[in-house]
């Protein structure tokens, strides 16, 4: 009978018994011959035979109390698909983005074959048209901006926008660069598995074709992302409009854009658009931009967006859109007034829309929430046996990196674990990051969302005017709030407003995750003139008034 070797780093061993109870364990495993474990290497060489599952040999280590992956180059020749046939796979998994990738990549490590299928673009939206792009101009504006604002006495400098087209063509090489290094390449290094290029739908449990053939598995991961959502506007696409993905591949720089919506993505447009030099109206439904977070915050972030020539229409309903004398024109009712928008493009930002349709997922009794997002339970399966879904196309939270998180999770389930003992899924505490400037950096709970749960907190607020870096750099923009729960040490939320927001959010992030209590914070050394005394500060001004402290003191 053939054998091939199968070498795993195993994580947790602290003694020679450690080797010696998983040799054990894994001897039993169907397929294993030869078992041998290394304390001091951290490694377990197996031979593998016909009926070796690497999966058997990770759940049987975690059992026990120990983490066993499968190296890269040692996977064996006989993998869990039940044929030797080219279209039978233990795993396919539908798209290439984030949470496509996770699940692909922990696959592999679990020696499973994988069939990764993509109709599009390799590596999803973050890398294409999302993520990457949009940072990229986010920063290239926020250059202009500063050159053009210079805040420093005796400074004079200048900031334009000299050749629109080539400042696009960067942007786009910085794409194709990483969707080869970090998406075609990595997969094309990766044991066990296959890219299958076209459109996958499942015509049959167990069963998707992609151009006519046929793919067998016993396991599936939906992983298809989301779309913009184009708004219900009468006329609008007689009009014509852009969505995000056809704004961050103009090559014409727009004299005037009106965008519609007010949250993330059209926030962080809006402004890197106007610092190019592009007249913006954001036109918002809501009566505040970001309606989901504390009215303080979005009343500050809307007086420096119109500080900075932004117009800002909140509580705007859109009544019609039209073309008039080569421009784009909205019909707005605004204030209790008939109003008239008009620009040279208009921007829909309006929200987005899960990517199920045409997959056939009602084929395989797959359900759909009534916005069109998969139904998931906290394991990440559908409500068909064997199918599960990850990333964006099972709604909030939709960022890359929990994406990234829910395919590894929904792999591990998949591939390791029984309907009754799948791993549920945990975000918590989950940090988000808005790329305007000042930058919207959360994590745990807002005043709104406290209100909400009925907990009681107390809120120490301090405006960036009293942080010595920001006083040093010139820019006081903003304010950081950290919540804690009321006559308790308990962090459970913290809200920063401020430039590079989303560099310090990650301290009470940690703090939450692992209940480092608040006067820990105030007390820890955080060093003088940097952006992370903000943190130390806010959490002093629950007990103190930093006012009265000396700029250095403990």
């Amino acid at each position: 009978m053939k054998t091939t070797k199968a070498t795993f780093s195993v994580r947790g061993m602290t003694c020679e018994h450690c080797a010696t109870s998983l040799s054990a364990a894994f001897a039993v495993l169907p397929g294993v011959g030869e078992v041998s474990v290394s304390f001091p290497q951290g490694l377990a060489t197996l031979r593998a035979s016909e009926g070796f599952s690497a999966g058997d040999v990770v759940q049987a280590a975690a059992i026990k109390g120990y983490v066993a992956e499968l190296q890269p180059g040692h996977a064996p020749s006989s993998r869990r698909a039940t044929t030797a046939s080219d279209d039978a796979f233990d795993l396919v998994v539908v798209g290439s983005g984030g949470a496509a990738f996770g699940a692909a990549l922990r696959a592999s490590e679990l020696g499973a074959k994988v069939a990764m299928i993509e109709r599009n673009t390799l590596g999803g939206t973050c890398v294409n048209i999302g993520c990457v792009p949009s940072k990229a101009l986010i920063r290239a504006a926020e250059a202009v901006h500063r050159a053009a604002h210079p805040r420093f006495a005796g400074v004079v400098t200048q900031g334009r926008v000299d050749d629109f087209r080539e400042l696009m063509a960067q942007k786009t090489s910085l794409v194709e660069d990483l969707r080869q290094t970090k998406y075609a390449k990595v997969l094309a290094e990766t044991p066990g598995v296959t890219l299958v290029e076209g459109h996958g739908r499942f015509v049959a449990p167990g069963r998707v074709s992609v151009n006519g053939r046929e793919i067998q598995a016993e396991r599936f991961i939906v992983a298809t992302g989301m779309r913009p959502h184009i708004a219900d506007v009468p006329g609008l696409s007689a009009t014509g409009y852009l969505t995000s993905t056809g704004a961050l591949a103009l090559d014409v720089l727009p004299t005037s854009m009106l965008v519609l919506g007010g949250r993330f993505i059209a926030l962080e447009l809006a402004q890197a658009f106007a610092r190019f030099g592009c007249k913006i109206t954001v036109v918002q439904r809501s009566g505040h931009i970001l309606p989901t977070e504390d009215d303080d915050v979005t009343e500050e972030l809307e007086r420096l967006l119109v500080a900075e020539g932004i117009s800002v229409l909140t509580g705007a309903r859109i009544l019609g859109a039209s073309r008039q004398e080569g421009e784009r024109v909205l019909e707005l009712e605004h204030l209790g007034e008939r109003k008239w928008a008009r620009a040279e493009q208009i921007l829909v930002a309006t929200g987005r829309q899960a990517n199920t349709d045409d997959l056939g997922l009602d084929a395989i009794g797959v359900k759909l929430r009534s916005d069109g997002t998969i139904e998931v339970d906290e394991g990440l399966e559908t409500t068909a046996q064997g199918v599960f879904a990850a990333g964006d196309v099972i709604g909030e939270p939709a960022f890359v990196y929990t994406a990234a998180y829910e395919g590894r999770l929904a792999a591990e389930n998949a591939l390791l674990h029984g309907p009754a003992s799948k791993q549920p899924r945990n975000y918590a505490p989950l940090p988000a990051v808005m790329f305007t400037d000042p930058q919207l950096a959360t994590v745990g709970l807002n005043e709104k969302q406290a209100r909400v749960h009925g907990i009681d907190v107390d809120v120490a607020k301090l405006p960036f005017s009293y942080v010595p870096r920001a006083l040093a750099a010139r820019d006081t923009r903003g304010f950081i709030k950290l919540l804690r729960v009321r006559g308790t040490d308990r962090l459970v939320g913290a809200t920063i407003l401020a430039p590079e927001a989303g560099d310090l959010i990650m301290e009470p992030a940690l703090a939450i995750r692992h209940g480092i209590p608040v006067s820990e914070l105030a007390r820890a050394f955080h060093p003088y003139l940097t952006g992370s005394e903000a943190i130390k500060l806010a959490a002093q001004t629950f007990d103190k008034d930093v006012a009265r402290l000396s700029c250095c003191a403990a």
